[in-house]
C-alpha cells in the first residue's frame, strides 16, 4: 500500500515537473497558431447549422417532395397548403416539408417490410411485405392531418356558442363589431380566438370585413362558423342588429351542439356492440361452459 502511494505521488510529481518545463514551448506554439489564423472568420454554431440545412436538408426535403407529387400526382401544393391551414399546422409545417414526410415514411415503410418480408418470407416474399408498409407509410401522415383536422373542427364547434353569447354581450354593451371580437380574444382560448384572433388582424391591415369571415369560414372548416360568418355579412349588408344576429347564432349553434352528442349518445350502444360480441361473450361461453364441458368430458 505504501509502495502504490508512493508511486502516485513520484507520478503526479514527473506530471507537474514536465508541465512546468514545457510550458513555454506551448505557449510559443500557441502563439505561432494564433498568428497563422488571424484575420480569419470562424463561423458561428448556427451559421454552421444554416449551412448544413442549405447544404444538405432543404435539398433532401425538395427531391423527397418532388418523390411524393409524383407517387400521387392528383396532390398539389395549394391541395396540401389547404389541408395544414384547416388542420391549423401551416404555422409549423410547410407543404414542402410535410410531403417530404410522406415519401420519407414511405421509404422507411418498404425498409421495414422488406426487413419484415426476409424474416417471415424469405428473400423471394420480401417485395410482398414491403409494398403495403410503404403505402402505410406514405397514408400515416395524411391520416395525422385528417385527426388533427377532425379535433380541431369539434374544438371549435364546442367553443363557439359561449363565443358567440359573449360577442353578443359586447356588442350590445356598445362596442363595435371589431371590439367585440378583442375582448373576446382576450377571455378565451383555443383554436377559436386564435382563428378570431387572425381575423381581426386581417381586418386590421386593410382587408374589408366580408374578405375577412370568408377566410375564417375557409380555415375553420366547420358548418356553424359558416353559417355565422354568412349572417354577419348579411347583416353588414342589410343593416340588421348585430346583437339580435349573435343571439340567434348562439342559440342555434347550442342546439345544434346537442343534437350532435344526442347522436353520439344513440351510436354508443351500437359501437359498443362490436367489442362486447369479440371480447366479451367468448369470455363469459368459457367461464360459464367451460366446467360442463369439462363434466362431459369424464362422463364420455
Amino acid at each position: 500500500m505504501a509502495l502504490l502511494f508512493a508511486c502516485t505521488l513520484i507520478a503526479v510529481a514527473v506530471y507537474l515537473v514536465g508541465e512546468v518545463v514545457t510550458q513555454p514551448s506551448r505557449e510559443r506554439q500557441s502563439l505561432l497558431r494564433r498568428a497563422a489564423t488571424y484575420g480569419r472568420r470562424r463561423a458561428k454554431p448556427e451559421e454552421e447549422l444554416l449551412r448544413f440545412r442549405e447544404r444538405v436538408l432543404a435539398p433532401a426535403i425538395g427531391r423527397l417532395a418532388s418523390l411524393a407529387l409524383r407517387i400521387n400526382p392528383r396532390t398539389t401544393v395549394e391541395l396540401i397548403s389547404h389541408r395544414l391551414l384547416v388542420a391549423g399546422m401551416s404555422r409549423s409545417l410547410t407543404p414542402t416539408a410535410f410531403l417530404a414526410g410522406k415519401a420519407g415514411f414511405a421509404l422507411a415503410g418498404i425498409v421495414v417490410g422488406l426487413g419484415v418480408g426476409a424474416v417471415f418470407a424469405g428473400p423471394s416474399g420480401a417485395l410482398l411485405f414491403a409494398v403495403p408498409w410503404g403505402a402505410a407509410g406514405f397514408a400515416v401522415p395524411g391520416l395525422i392531418v385528417s385527426a388533427r383536422t377532425r379535433r380541431r373542427r369539434e374544438e371549435i364547434r364546442a367553443q363557439l356558442p359561449d363565443a358567440l353569447d359573449l360577442l353578443a354581450v359586447s356588442v350590445e354593451a356598445g362596442l363595435a363589431f371589431d371590439g367585440g371580437v378583442a375582448k373576446l380574444i382576450e377571455h378565451m382560448e383555443g383554436p377559436l380566438p386564435e382563428e378570431l384572433s387572425l381575423t381581426l388582424n386581417e381586418m386590421r391591415i386593410g382587408q374589408t370585413r366580408h374578405d375577412a369571415l370568408k377566410h375564417l369560414a375557409e380555415r375553420a372548416a366547420a358548418p356553424e362558423v359558416a353559417t355565422f360568418c354568412r349572417a354577419i355579412i348579411q347583416a353588414d349588408q342589410l343593416g340588421i342588429s348585430l346583437g339580435r344576429i349573435l343571439k340567434v347564432q348562439a342559440a342555434d349553434t347550442r342546439l345544434r351542439r346537442q343534437a350532435a352528442a344526442e347522436e353520439r349518445a344513440m351510436k354508443a350502444p351500437i359501437k359498443m356492440l362490436f367489442p362486447t360480441v369479440a371480447f366479451i361473450f367468448p369470455a363469459m361461453f368459457l367461464v360459464i361452459l367451460g366446467p360442463a364441458f369439462l363434466n362431459l368430458s369424464k362422463l364420455f
